[in-house]
């Protein structure tokens, strides 16, 4: 579905990412994790068409979408959610899930209807209240809503857990399971790790704009590099013993 391709974001003298590759597989859910400021948003600004790469490419079902734009991605099937979730506050829940629908549905009552359906699956519900009456949990389910309500293909989830306690990460992560089933492939930036644990058949790890390991979930926990780097051995140990014992 995805192949990212030695790419590089350089801002000034920063570089941000560094020659970084991985592929995503169709239908699968896939994690990106790292420490803050590893440059793992920067990599979904340039996978979405946000940021042009300084170098390297992107392919999306094998064609090269390198430094196209947002919207023209959107129409491809590239979908993503934003860390900093910033609803349309005067416009009503359903109001905003149809933000989204409206790119495949250019007729009101489709989009409505698109909406609805969408805001079911991700579990929203009292459509008619104004987005800004929303709680945390509220706010990060309509940022999913109306980026699904896209129709993607490819899903980027960027933190949609951030912020979260853990029953509602605990709600959320069915969620996401069932979107997948729905036929749509994920890849998400995510520091809760026993979500990524629990979600994730692969897992990509960046550290200061470079990969340092890629493997299942229970490979990344326990690679030397990605425990030095991210994890540390308490974290590690735990991770890995909830991996041996399902």
């Amino acid at each position: 579905m995805l192949n990212v391709e030695g790419v590089t974001k350089r801002f000034g003298g920063l570089v941000a990412v560094s020659d970084v590759s991985m592929t995503v597989a169709k239908g699968s859910i896939s994690g990106l994790i790292g420490p803050n400021g590893a440059g793992k948003t920067t990599l979904f600004t340039m996978i979405s068409g946000f940021e042009r790469p300084t170098a390297g490419r992107v392919l999306f079902e094998g064609d090269d979408v390198t430094g196209r734009p947002p919207e023209a991605l959107a129409l491809l099937g590239i979908a993503r959610t934003f860390q900093i979730v910033q609803p349309f506050a005067g416009l009503t829940v359903r109001e905003n899930v149809a933000v989204g629908a409206y790119l495949r549905h250019p007729r009101r009552e489709e989009a409505f209807a698109r909406a609805e359906e969408v805001a079911s699956l991700v579990g929203l519900a009292d459509l008619d209240r104004p987005a800004s009456a929303l709680t945390v949990a509220g706010r990060k389910r309509l940022e999913l809503a109306r980026a699904l309500a896209t129709d993607p293909k490819l899903l980027l989830l960027d933190e949609v857990l951030a912020g979260l306690n853990p029953s509602e990460i605990r709600d959320i992560v069915p969620v996401i399971h069932a979107i997948r089933d729905q036929g749509v492939t994920i890849l998400m930036i995510e520091h809760v790790m026993q979500a990524v644990m629990s979600l994730c058949e692969r897992v990509h790890v960046i550290a200061n704009g470079r990969t340092i390991a890629a493997g299942t979930p229970a490979e990344v926990v326990s690679d030397p590099q990605v425990v030095e780097a991210y994890l540390g051995q308490g974290a590690a140990g735990r991770l890995a013993g909830r991996a041996v014992h399902g």
